[in-house]
């Protein structure tokens, strides 16, 4: 990112879309209803976008039916549909800038963290599943010499991606890459808070050579045009990234309909856990600051509890806060800002319950606590810590979603291990210590579908990314994504001599 950038220049001037996009063209919704588009950092209506709804996910999905019938994808050469993909991740970064302002506008993160995480990371998502494609083999099992029996992976047909509005862009290639390295045909719903970027992106898809067809995208509230895809009898796989609560909903959705197949990321409550015999406090202090921090604390594995040894506590808790009153919210068009604005204000109001209650359970607030930047009309929430937490408070069980860490503490491994697995989530987790044993036996314990030790959310995407419990199941990311959106067929071929 050009340090010589005028963010707000460029946001003055940006294009806004906002029709529905279906069979490659842009269209009205059937209604003619539309929502406002809020930018979270003033409050003020960006654009009204169209509202689509059962009409709309009707439309979109036979398009999308029709065009995985027609073979223009689905059974295009697998070398010839590597290009497109690797073509739309070059779009994708040809057209960095606009993405990113898109995204920072509609949701509220920094444009630094717009541009220079999200848009290069979403870009090389589809580029490495465009790479994958041509390097998945099918197999031959062992059978006897009257026989040969293959196993094919073939696409499931036509896929939902329902995606969150904290990431926009990346969580939408965490689907998208995968569908289409499949072969499928996707019918996107974004988030009706970030719904922007989804629409350039199809039409960079469009310029990148995927069909008209392949790739839809409907906007609109989830409890229209998200459950229009939940129960719709023609769409073969839902993929879902949000909270659990709606994550049972498509299950429910699922069973109603036509039994179709889903994957779900849900809710997180990660325990980010540090021993005393931690290697190097200063960097854990740091790691468990950007942990709860980034993104305004709006990640699903967030490392939302800090589980840290007695003997340790204090001494570690004053580094983490210290590093905390660094990271006060700014404007989000400044790329010297180091936090952004809360997506909306109800999610705002959310967090700011969320803290009144920590305190009326008993926590006290060592560090923050307040809505900010108040004279701006936007959504801004200072960091704040809780010291004294309890594992049985609300604020160490229920997922927050914003800038608020609850601190805990424990004596020994066994303690530690019993504090991070009493939640019904189960998505990431970490562990600090210089005992490879402890770590290893720590790393075993955690009822996570992610484990970081002496670090925390790192990682790339050649592994993959999920939970247990009610963080749902399903993986996005590495090549075991691929699996959500294929089938396995077994032909039996009998053999005459």
């Amino acid at each position: 990112m050009s340090a010589s950038t005028n963010w707000r220049e460029l946001a003055a001037n940006l294009k806004f879309r906002s029709q529905i996009f279906i069979d490659g063209r842009r269209v009205d919704a059937k209604s003619g209803q539309t929502f406002a588009a809020i930018n979270p950092a003033t409050g003020k209506t960006i654009v009204e976008v169209a509202a689509g709804d059962v009409a709309d996910v009707d439309a979109a999905v036979a398009s999308a039916r029709k065009a995985f019938e027609s073979g223009s994808w689905s059974r295009r050469a697998p070398s010839e549909r590597k290009k497109v993909l690797q073509r739309f991740s070059e779009l994708m970064l040809q057209h960095g800038d606009e993405i990113a302002l898109l995204d920072t506008l509609s949701m509220g993160k920094t444009i630094s963290d717009s541009r220079n995480i999200e848009v290069p990371v979403s870009a090389n998502c589809i580029a490495w599943y465009g790479e994958a494609i041509d390097k998945l083999y099918d197999e031959v099992a062992p059978t006897g010499g009257d026989a040969l029996a293959t196993i094919t992976r073939e696409p499931i047909g036509v896929v939902a991606a329902v995606v969150p509005w904290n990431f926009p862009t990346l969580m939408t290639c965490w689907k998208l890459g995968p569908a289409l390295a499949a072969g499928n045909s996707v019918v996107l719903k974004p988030a009706e808070q970030s719904p922007l970027s989804a629409l350039l992106l199809a039409e960079l898809a469009l310029e990148a050579g995927i069909p008209e067809g392949v790739f839809n995208v409907v906007t609109g509230f989830g409890e229209t045009a998200g459950r229009a895809l939940g129960l719709h009898r023609d769409v073969d796989a839902v993929t879902f990234t949000g909270s659990t609560e709606v994550g049972k909903l498509f299950l429910g959705y699922a069973a109603q309909s036509n039994m179709k197949r889903v994957s779900l990321e849900c809710g997180g409550k990660s325990p980010h856990i540090v021993m005393a015999d931690c290697p190097d406090l200063d960097e854990a202090a740091t790691a468990a600051t950007f942990g709860i921090f980034f993104n305004q604390g709006e990640v699903c594995n967030a490392g939302s509890r800090l589980i840290v040894e007695k003997s340790i506590k204090d001494e570690f808790l004053d580094r983490v806060i210290a590093i905390s009153k660094t990271l006060q919210p700014g404007d989000p068009l400044d790329p010297q800002s180091k936090l952004g604005a809360i997506v909306s204000k109800s999610q705002m109001e959310r967090v700011l319950e969320y803290i009144d209650i920590g305190r009326k359970e008993g926590a006290k607030v060592v560090l923050g606590g307040n809505q900010v930047r108040t004279e701006s009309g936007g959504y801004f929430v200072e960091p704040t810590i809780f010291d004294g937490v309890h594992n049985s408070m609300r604020i160490a069980q229920e997922e927050i979603f914003g800038p608020a860490l609850a601190t805990l503490t424990f004596n020994g491994a066994d303690e530690a291990l019993k504090i991070a697995n009493e939640t019904i989530y189960g998505l990431g987790a970490a562990v600090w210590s210089s005992n490879i044993d402890t770590a290893l036996n720590m790393s075993r314990g955690l009822k996570a579908g992610v484990v970081w030790v002496n670090c925390f959310d790192e990682g790339n995407i050649t592994v993959p990314f999920g939970g247990v419990k009610q963080s749902g199941f399903g993986r996005d990311k590495s090549l075991h994504a691929i699996e959500k959106y294929t089938d396995l067929k077994t032909t039996w071929i009998k053999l005459r001599k």
